[in-house]
């Protein structure tokens, strides 16, 4: 999320809630594609992690990003943390590590998403490189240990960073240490958005097989594929995990929002000041805060920052969020989104999907779930691999792009951002396993040779 929202329209009952994520439903002509990528920011002498202050630091660049582009400033106690896009362009925010994210704008062809997130490097490299900073794609930190990497000033990221070790083991690597590439999707009705959070659900450890890009924590291999899917493991699972009651036949808006009301709150934003609480939304609702903080009673701005801080597998807001993937190179932040809208945004494809996944168990997805981060491609499902799977799943999302009949001026349709992940079930082997054959060959038992191979 680029920033927190303000929004003091009072709420009544469950039921506003509920309304607030059915507003969310647009026909399918008006189905958008919306792109978030981030990426570890570093100095290339040294490779050294970026600090927030100082002339070369993340202020530094983000205040060269608002000179060239011209968007407004998010501040927080005075410091700018982020840059928002007038009209709907997008936002830049920071994660809590320095990790630099683009929030892409809602599009409605990969064509623009790709050419978006091109725009963004090409304008981040003109800042960056008088700065001596480069990005990396990779889904976790590989050198830089929890005590060197940076902190970014943003008041949320504090309220985190105290609260996360207490209800998982891995919540500020988590915060700190992991990259993702995401992608954001429409739906027209209860019945369609529950069709995706399912289909997506069951598929989101598929998609970790695919990116996984995370094999390295300070400075050595970590025995995962993917670091960054084993950390969500078990970071707040109150908060976060792959949903079982979204399993469903009946799942609805109404039960998403029953467990969103369970699940404890950061905070509440009141006239651009933090106040930590963790009461749940539902005794906040109840009055648990109304003389503990100025204007305690719930409204509509606290309901969204709340789902904002909810972590499962896939997120439901006014849109569904993918969360599954690993970041990576900059081929991947087109592939991620075209392997999910050809597989949900086309009736056929969809349908072709839910039959693919359709024996598949919570306990199934959950045995999955764990398997994938050490195994990726060669884990197993029903008796299957995962590489097998891909391979279906890619030639529905392939149909689903291919019906979709959107096309360049040269009479290109999308199916060619596929070509990243085809390459990938093609070799049987993803770019962690690539990385790690790097290392114990060519690198010679170095990770410094990924701040190369893998920058943008």
């Amino acid at each position: 999320m680029a920033r927190d929202l303000t929004d003091e329209r009072p709420l009544e009952t469950v039921d506003d809630l509920v309304a607030w994520i059915a507003q969310g439903e647009k026909p399918a002509t008006s189905w958008r594609i919306g792109t978030e990528h981030e990426k570890f920011p570093f100095y290339k002498d040294g490779f050294r992690p970026v600090p927030y202050e100082g002339g070369k630091g993340i202020k530094a660049l983000l205040e060269g990003m608002q000179g060239l582009l011209g968007w407004e400033p998010i501040m927080d106690a005075g410091r700018v943390i982020g840059l928002v896009g007038p009209t709907g362009q997008g936002a830049i925010s920071l994660e809590p590590g320095g990790q630099f994210e683009l929030s892409g704008a809602p599009l409605e062809t990969l064509f623009q998403t790709c050419a978006e997130g091109n725009a963004h490097l090409m304008q981040l490299n003109e800042i960056a490189e008088p700065l001596g900073i480069g990005f990396l794609g990779l889904g976790a930190s590989p050198k830089w240990t929890l005590s060197e990497t940076p902190r970014m000033p943003k008041s949320r990221y504090d309220i985190m960073t105290a609260y996360m070790p207490t209800v998982g083991t891995q919540g500020l690597d988590m915060m700190y240490r992991t990259c993702t590439i995401q992608v954001n999707l429409d739906f027209s009705s209860e019945t369609d958005m529950r069709r995706k959070m399912q289909v997506s659900l069951k598929l989101q450890p598929l998609a970790t097989a695919l990116f996984a890009n995370s094999p390295f924590t300070d400075g050595r291999p970590n025995g995962m594929l993917s670091w960054r899917g084993d950390i969500w493991r078990d970071v707040d699972n109150a908060r976060g995990g792959m949903l079982p009651f979204a399993y469903a036949p009946e799942f609805g808006y109404a039960d998403y929002v029953e467990w969103a009301l369970d699940v404890p709150m950061y905070f509440v934003l009141r006239a651009g000041r933090y106040h930590e609480t963790h009461v749940t939304f539902r005794q906040f609702m109840a009055g648990a805060l109304k003389d503990a903080v100025p204007d305690g009673r719930p409204n509509l701005g606290d309901w969204v920052n709340h789902l904002g801080t909810l972590f499962p597998d896939v997120r439901l807001k006014r849109y569904l969020e993918m969360r599954g993937a690993d970041g990576g190179p900059w081929r991947r932040i087109c592939a991620l989104p075209a392997f999910w809208v050809g597989l949900l945004y086309d009736e056929a494809a969809l349908d072709a999907s839910e039959q693919l996944v359709r024996d598949w168990t919570v306990e199934d997805v959950a045995a999955l779930r764990s398997d994938v981060p050490r195994l990726a491609l060669n884990a197993e499902i029903r008796g299957r691999t995962l590489r097998d799977i891909a391979r279906e799943a890619l030639a529905i999302s392939r149909s689903g792009l291919a019906a979709r009949g959107r096309k360049n001026k040269a009479g290109y349709d999308e199916t060619g951002f596929l070509n990243p992940l085809n390459e990938v079930v093609a070799r049987g082997t993803t770019s962690a396993e690539e990385m790690l054959n790097a290392y114990h060959t060519r690198w010679g038992g170095s990770i410094e040779p990924a701040f190369l191979e893998y920058a943008y």
